[in-house]
């Protein structure tokens, strides 16, 4: 997928940290995997947002993701 094809506020983030305004993270598919299990276990979001987090972080931990 290419940045362009995401919403504003991905695209806003990929220029900040392409241009040194926000820290480059080393570890970004741990750190993706954290932030959809929070979307998925917030209780105020719908669940619709919720079950997608969820997919989403269940298929990227049966990957052969490796960021050790």
């Amino acid at each position: 997928m290419k940045y362009l094809a995401c919403c504003d506020k991905v695209r806003e983030a990929y220029s900040q940290i392409g241009g040194g305004d926000l820290g480059y993270i080393d570890k970004a598919i741990t750190a993706a995997i954290r932030a959809l299990d929070e979307i998925a276990a917030d209780d105020s979001l719908p669940e619709q947002t919720r079950n997608k987090a969820a997919y989403a972080a269940a298929n990227l931990l049966m990957s052969d993701y490796n960021d050790d």
